[in-house]
């Protein structure tokens, strides 16, 4: 599969470009400069055009992740970019995890090695993976693909042929977001393969059968159903856009660093458990470390474009359909709507669903300690299935 070793190195020609661009940075007016109902508050934006123009080291933080084991793949004709981090332990278990929108590989940074080595981290040594984490298409340093088609359905095959690559013949899966919506694959597509799924979060396409012969809709799930359609309205119109204009978006964003910012950045609050104080839980640095991620990409054509692949082809079901791998469901409090139990356990096997004391939907960023051992509690009895 063409294993290259990695390491990031922005062009400075790139990085200057980015400054320049910054310093002729245009802002919008606002009604009120404080408040974030209409969208990134002018007041928030300023703060951080400022901190990105003057203080922001890209080289420190590029510097940090390389200490990341980086590398580079030929897989279904689409170079993947991915950490590879063996664990330390008597049998660890090969675990595939994934990102989603708006985040990055870097979303995985804090909880590699709680994963790869528990026992440095106050765990037990049994429970090690040996952790691997790709760049979604499109997405960070891996290549765009080359025509469409590639959603989370395709991307569960590439995956598959990765993990193969590495000599892991049978592996685990695990994500959020976009992530939940490829382990969710994995699972339906290849379940001889995988050894179970834990998600923390239940992707917006997922649709069990329903009507004759399905159980009937229960109170809960038609409060779900109906919650979700109202956060639809009232919140989702960047997915309507990226799922069905996503290159006329891409004009914007590719041009403008602070228009790629306000669009990311806004979802960071939105989307965490912040309690409205983003950088309670996001430091700047942080922040603009994804944020820099997409804009020196220059790929966001492709990483807005998934939506729309995925609008095309969502998870949904027919009658009598399951699937046969274990799921494993870690709820966080102020994660987008969530379904009830039974919702889920229409088509999944579902072994484990833990409601999380706190965090939202960037669960590995914000409160990776707790995921962590979700993920090890989960995987604890599937880990004969590996050998």
């Amino acid at each position: 599969m063409n294993l290259r070793k990695f390491k990031i190195d922005i062009p400075h020609e790139d990085i200057e470009d980015l400054m320049r661009r910054l310093r002729a940075t245009r802002l919008p007016a606002a009604l009120d400069e404080q408040r974030w109902d209409d969208g990134a508050s002018l007041a928030f934006m300023r703060r951080l055009h400022e901190h990105w123009s003057t203080r922001f080291d890209w080289r420190a933080q590029e510097a940090r992740l390389n200490r990341l084991p980086q590398y580079l793949a030929g897989i279904g004709g689409v170079d993947i970019h991915f950490i590879h981090q063996p664990g330390r332990g008597p049998a660890p278990m090969p675990l595939v995890l994934t990102h989603g929108w708006p985040g990055s590989f870097i979303e995985m940074e804090r909880i590699i090695p709680l994963l790869a080595d528990p026992a440095a981290h106050g765990g037990d040594p049994a429970d090690a993976f040996h952790v691997v984490v790709p760049s979604l298409p499109g997405f960070g340093f891996s290549a765009p693909p080359g025509g469409p088609g590639v959603g989370a359905r395709h991307i569960a095959e590439l995956w598959l042929g990765l993990m193969k690559g590495l000599g892991y013949e049978r592996f685990g899966a695990q994500g959020g977001d976009i992530g939940a919506s490829v382990s969710a694959w994995l699972a339906c597509r290849f379940p001889a393969q995988i050894i179970g799924a834990h998600v923390n979060y239940i992707p917006g396409s997922y649709r069990p059968p329903l009507g004759p012969g399905s159980p009937p809709v229960t109170a809960q799930e038609q409060a779900y159903l109906d919650t979700a359609a109202a956060w639809a309205g009232a919140e989702g119109a960047y997915a309507a856009e990226q799922g069905t204009k996503p290159q006329t978006l891409a004009y914007a964003m590719t041009d403008s660093p602070i228009g790629l910012a306000a669009w990311i950045v806004e979802k960071f609050r939105a989307w965490s458990d912040c309690d409205g104080d983003v950088e309670r839980v996001f430091p700047m640095d942080e922040l603009l470390t994804d944020v820099s991620l997409y804009w020196f990409g220059r790929m966001l054509d492709a990483s807005f474009r998934i939506y729309k692949e995925n609008r095309l082809q969502p998870l949904v079901f027919e009658a009598g359909e399951r699937v046969a791998p274990a799921l494993g469901v870690a709820a966080f409090p102020r994660e987008l709507p969530t379904p009830p139990r039974s919702w889920v356990e229409r088509v999944f096997d579902v072994r484990r669903w833990t409601e999380m004391p706190r965090g939202g939907h960037f669960a590995a960023m914000e409160q990776p300690e707790l995921l962590a051992q979700d993920i090890r509690a989960f995987f604890r009895p599937l880990r004969g299935r590996h050998a």
